[in-house]
């Protein structure tokens, strides 16, 4: 080979690179025994505890403790609005059975009537509720409202 320089022949001027120093190493250089962090407590220690946030409130006592309250006895109704029952036949007697058989209604429990939309026959309405807005205007049309026990 020739004596042109390659690149494994590289090297660092000597003393142009210090050593890194090496803290808590013992009482043999500088930065001994507790290596310039005090004696004990969390920053004397080389981890953190998990969620520590670096002094700032964490967020495990940001965030509320209790998640509020839910109502065990909160009745919720199945809805259904005026406009889907004129498609039943004038005269007939519309029951909850009846509407959740047709698909109109979806969730089990009791049913509720509420008055969004027109109705232009007469039909015997038995639900669990009703709205005031829907039972005048089921009345108006001529048909009857009768709360299910």
């Amino acid at each position: 080979m020739s004596d042109q320089l390659q690149l494994h022949d590289l090297k660092p001027d000597p003393g142009s690179r210090r050593s890194r120093r090496r803290y808590g190493r013992g009482p043999g250089g500088k930065g001994n025994k507790t290596a310039g962090r005090g004696t004990k407590g969390l920053k004397a220690r080389n981890t953190l505890r998990p969620g520590f946030e670096g002094g700032q409130t964490p967020m495990s006592m940001r965030i509320p403790k209790l998640k509020g309250f839910r109502n065990p006895n909160k009745v919720t109704y199945a809805i259904i609005n005026l406009t889907s029952l004129n498609q039943f036949a004038p005269g007939t007697v519309v029951e909850p059975d009846e509407l959740r058989k047709r698909g109109l209604v979806k969730h089990h429990g009791p049913v509720k009537v509420l008055g969004m939309g027109e109705i232009d026959r007469a039909l015997t309405v038995r639900a669990d509720a009703f709205s005031e807005s829907a039972r005048q205007k089921i009345e108006a049309a001529g048909g009857s409202v009768e709360v299910a026990n």
